[in-house]
């Protein structure tokens, strides 16, 4: 067994030597480490749930070879322009009587324009108004954007570190894993909480599903959210034919994030259609506290909220009430 990890601890200094050796431990013990981990900070009956609109669609002028809103993936997609603020508040109404706690809004930009600020500033405040959580992901921010998101009330800025810094290069080539870095330490800094995970499923090995990991676990402090996507591979983009992950692998994935970051939620992020009934309750033995609901996911499928109604109630599950609701649209 690798070394003893106490509930209450929270580690920044993990190395990849431990991380590698929780990871490899046998799969029933694996789980049960985690599932310990996460009783000590979490109620393991009840998941966090949170609602994800795309307000910018398409025309990306990144590469990243998963995404088909990439301008230079050939995507049939075709680029939308900013919505408009009224719409996105109707949606989140919507979303927030549905069950959801937290509203993210997603942009298909390198980073925004000044002209698009104003919106999203207003986005924000608007979700806010409704008691809700906000998060934003608008690609690399500069200190000026930060703080202005900052002041408009953004509680979460999602910015993933997709992978490992080796693999990185393979699959993004238009801005570096330094850049996602510096953009989660911006948002730190600035004191909005931090949404920042990977996707598992591109061609990378074990070794870097740890390494990518241990980059999150290992920052100044560790994200409150940690979203592990399961690629969903779309026709035109450079993974269109990616292998399919082994499912037990991608529960590792789960446990490990669990272990090494005992107080983050671990969400269930893309990639839910192609998980059965039965992967998802490992995932959620594992750790999983946290997932997107609703039937789409920016551009794509996510398992319908009849779907997980009937899973939560097989499991015996309930929706994560608001925590610290007082604070939310003050």
């Amino acid at each position: 067994m690798p070394r003893d990890t106490q509930p209450a601890e929270i580690n920044t200094g993990w190395t990849r030597a431990e991380a590698e050796a929780i990871y490899n431990q046998p799969f029933v013990d694996l789980l049960f480490q985690a599932q310990t981990v996460h009783r000590a900070h979490f109620d393991p009956n009840k998941i966090q749930m949170s609602r994800l609109l795309s307000v910018k669609t398409g025309g990306c002028p990144e590469d990243c070879s998963y995404c088909s809103q990439s301008a230079r993936n050939g995507s049939a997609l075709s680029a939308s322009k900013l919505m408009e603020v009224e719409r996105v508040i109707a949606e989140a109404r919507k979303a927030k009587a549905a069950g959801a706690t937290r509203y993210c809004m997603g942009a298909a930009w390198r980073s925004p324009k000044e002209r698009d600020m104003p919106a999203i500033e207003a986005m924000v405040r608007g979700v806010r108004k409704l008691g809700m959580e906000t998060c934003m992901t608008l690609g690399m921010l500069d200190d000026s954007q930060v703080l202005r998101l900052k002041d408009a009330g953004l509680d979460y800025y999602n910015h993933n570190i997709d992978t490992s810094e080796a693999f990185y290069p393979k699959i993004i080539t238009t801005r570096s894993f330094a850049d996602r870095i510096d953009t989660l330490s911006r948002v730190r800094e600035a004191g909005i909480s931090v949404c920042s995970g990977g996707i598992v499923g591109m061609g990378e090995t074990a070794g870097d599903r740890i390494d990518m990991l241990v980059a999150l676990a290992t920052l100044p402090e560790h994200p409150e959210s940690v979203p592990i996507n399961m690629l969903i591979p779309i026709a035109d983009t450079p993974l269109a034919n990616a292998a399919p992950v082994d499912p037990l692998d991608f529960v590792r994935v789960i446990a490990l994030g669990r272990i090494l970051m005992p107080k983050s939620h671990m969400r269930l992020s893309a990639g839910r259609t192609g998980m059965s009934d039965e992967m998802q309750a490992l995932c959620f033995f594992a750790g999983a506290n946290s997932l997107f609901m609703g039937d789409t996911l920016l551009t794509a499928a996510n398992p319908g909220e009849d779907r997980d109604r009937k899973l939560f109630d097989r499991l015996g599950l309930q929706p994560q009430a608001l925590q610290d609701s007082t604070d939310i649209g003050a």
